[in-house]
This record gives structure tokens, sequence and C-alpha cells, in this order.
């Protein structure tokens, strides 16, 4: 079964950290551009953060950026975000997507219903609360 699957999520106190994954089952994420995505209660999906195939480029949304660090180890087939210093406003389902079509990647997290998820995993929820 083609898939992905996100772990890593839980509760956390503010300021705190996780790191979450996206492993790949039924096929190779070497060729596919990653995106980790979330979705908090009535408000719309943003993209977080997003890394090319090659590893070369990296996207992060301001609202993460200097916090968040994506990375990937094809070895493993896995895509990880590491995620420090977290606020309650982190607070969201967090979702990794999977992408085979070459495009830059904050257009990727930007407007990824534009191009079209080849892959979304079911999610992870992380919840930031003392």
């Amino acid at each position: 079964q083609l898939q992905l699957v996100e772990s890593g999520g839980g509760l956390v106190q503010p300021g705190g950290s996780l790191r979450l994954s996206c492993a790949a089952s039924g096929f190779t994420l070497d060729y596919y551009a990653i995106g980790w995505f979330r979705q908090a209660p009535g408000k719309e999906q943003e993209g977080v953060s997003c890394i090319s195939s090659s590893d070369s480029s990296t996207y992060y949304s301001d609202s993460v950026k200097g916090r968040f660090t994506i990375s990937r180890d094809n070895a493993k087939n896995t895509v990880y975000l590491q995620m420090n210093s977290l606020k309650p406003e982190d607070t969201a389902v967090y979702y990794c997507a999977a992408m085979l079509r070459g495009a830059a990647v904050q257009a990727m997290c930007v407007i990824p219903n534009y191009y079209g998820m080849d892959y979304w995993g079911k999610g992870t929820l992380v919840t930031v609360s003392s």
C-alpha cells in the first residue's frame, strides 16, 4: 500500500520541542518534494515547510521561520520536522504530503492545491499547552 505516515505528535508545553516524522511505505521518497502542512480548528490549512527532492531548497512560513527545521533522510525514506520554541498557536494537526511534479518549494507550500499532491498522510496532532 502506497502511503505516508506521520508520527511524533503529542502534548508539549510552550517553549518545548517535538520532532515529527513522515515515513513513506510502498514507494521511495527520493524523487519527491515533501511538504509539512497544518490545520488548526476553524482555520485554513497552512503550508509550514517544504523541501525539494534534492534537499537543496527549503521553504518556511513566516510563522515558523527560525524555530522549525525540515530535513530528509532518503536512506530511511523519511522526512522530519524539528519544531523548537513551540507556541500555543502551533497547535494543529500536522500533515505531510509528497509531490513528484517539479515546482518551487515555496509554491508547493503556498498553493498546494494548484499543483495537486501525489500523496497525503493522515496527520498527527500537536498540542502546545501548559
